[in-house]
C-alpha cells in the first residue's frame, strides 16, 4: 500500500525545522511531501538544505487548507493520503495501525489517530481529540473535547470506533475516495472543510474511523490563533455552508434558521465579553453565507442520510445540562 504523507506549509519554516525530523524518522513506509502555499519566508530553502529527501510541491498562491491540498494531491501516486499539519509531532509506529486498518477494512475510507496536546501530552488536543461528531445543528464536538472543555487522556477512548468526522490536523483518506468526492470544498478556504468532506463521505456510505493505537501530538493554532476574528468568521460561515450542502432536504431550512438564531446568541455573548470584532465576524459570516447560498446548494449530493448527528443539541447538553464530557451528552 503506497502512503503519501503530505504536509501543507505556509511560512512555517520554524515548524518544519522542529517537527520534520520525527516525521522522517518514523515514516519509513511512506513518501513524504511538503506542499508549500507560496511561502514568503525561507521554507523552501530550509527544505532543500536541511531535508533534501523531502519532495516539494510548490503551489502558485496561498490557497488555504482546502484548495492548497486539492492542488497538491492532483497528481500524487498513492493509495492513501496522510494529510498532516506542520505543527504535528508523530510517534514511533504511528503509520502501522492505520495501514493495517485500511488493508483489513475495505469499507473504511477515512481514519484519524489519537491527537494529544503537544504542550500538555497527558491531555487531548482541541482539534480532533479522539474523533469527532456533530449535533443536529452542525456543531462539532469530540470524544475528549466538548467546546472548550478538554479531557485528560486516561485511556477512556482507547477503542477503535466509527466516528463522524476526522480532524484535518492528521487526516488519512484513501486517494480513490478523496478524488471521487472531489476533495475538499475550495470555497471553505480553511476550517470545517474536513467535517464537510467526512459528511459527504457519510452520505455516500463510506466509513470514518478512529484508531487509538496511532498517536500524534498537535501544537494547535500555529497558523491561526483560536482568538483570531478571522477564525471566527471562517468557522461560522463554513458551518452554514456545510449544513446547506449536507442536511436532508426536509429539515434543511428549519435547521438553518435555528442555527442562525443560535449564532445570534453567540454574537451577543461576544458583545457582553467586549469582543466586538468577533461579533462583527459573525455578521460578516452570515452575509458571506447569503452570497454563497445558491452555489453551495447546487453542490448537494443526490442522497443526504438522516442519521448524521450524535445528539440533538450539544449546546443544550453542555450549557444547560452541564454535560462537559462526551459520556454526559449521549
Amino acid at each position: 500500500m503506497k502512503v503519501a504523507v503530505v504536509i501543507l506549509n505556509w511560512n512555517g519554516a520554524e515548524l518544519l525545522q522542529q517537527f520534520m525530523p520525527t516525521i522522517i524518522a518514523y515514516s519509513r513506509e511512506a513518501i513524504i511531501y511538503v506542499a508549500d502555499n507560496a511561502s514568503t519566508d525561507d521554507s523552501i530553502q530550509v527544505l532543500q538544505t536541511e531535508f533534501p529527501e523531502i519532495q516539494i510541491i510548490q503551489n502558485t498562491a496561498n490557497f488555504g487548507f482546502a484548495k492548497g491540498y486539492n492542488e497538491a494531491l492532483k497528481n500524487l501516486d498513492a493509495d492513501v493520503y496522510a494529510l498532516v499539519n506542520s505543527d504535528i509531532e508523530v510517534t514511533p509506529n504511528w503509520l502501522q495501525p492505520i495501514i493495517e486498518t485500511f488493508k483489513n477494512e475495505k469499507e473504511t475510507a477515512i481514519i484519524q489517530p489519537k491527537i494529544l496536546d503537544f504542550k500538555n501530552k497527558s491531555k487531548f488536543e482541541y482539534a480532533g481529540a479522539a474523533g469527532g461528531f456533530i449535533d443536529s445543528f452542525g456543531y462539532p464536538f469530540c470524544r475528549g473535547r466538548i467546546f472548550d472543555t478538554v479531557e485528560e487522556d486516561f485511556g477512556q477512548y482507547n477503542d477503535a470506533v466509527e466516528i463522524f468526522w476526522a480532524s484535518g490536523a492528521c487526516f488519512f483518506i484513501r486517494s480513490e475516495v478523496f478524488h471521487r468526492l472531489n476533495g475538499f470544498d475550495d470555497s471553505f478556504f480553511a476550517h470545517q472543510e474536513e467535517v464537510d468532506l467526512c459528511w459527504r463521505a457519510f452520505n455516500n456510505n463510506y466509513t470514518t474511523k478512529f484508531i487509538p493505537d496511532s498517536v500524534v501530538y498537535h501544537v494547535g493554532g500555529a497558523t491561526l490563533q483560536h482568538g483570531n476574528p478571522r477564525k471566527t468568521f471562517l468557522n461560522f460561515r463554513n458551518s452554514l455552508l456545510m449544513l446547506t450542502k449536507n442536511l436532508p432536504k426536509n429539515i434543511l431550512f428549519t435547521t438553518l434558521i435555528m442555527r442562525m438564531l443560535l449564532d445570534g446568541i453567540a454574537g451577543f455573548q461576544f458583545i457582553f465579553q467586549g469582543k466586538f470584532k468577533h461579533f462583527g465576524a459573525i455578521l460578516n459570516a452570515h452575509y458571506s453565507f447569503y452570497l454563497n447560498f445558491r452555489s453551495s446548494y447546487k453542490k448537494r449530493d443526490v442522497v443526504q442520510r438522516k442519521n448524521y448527528y450524535k445528539t440533538k443539541s450539544v449546546v443544550y447538553r453542555y450549557f444547560i445540562r452541564n454535560g462537559k464530557v462526551f459520556g454526559d451528552i449521549l
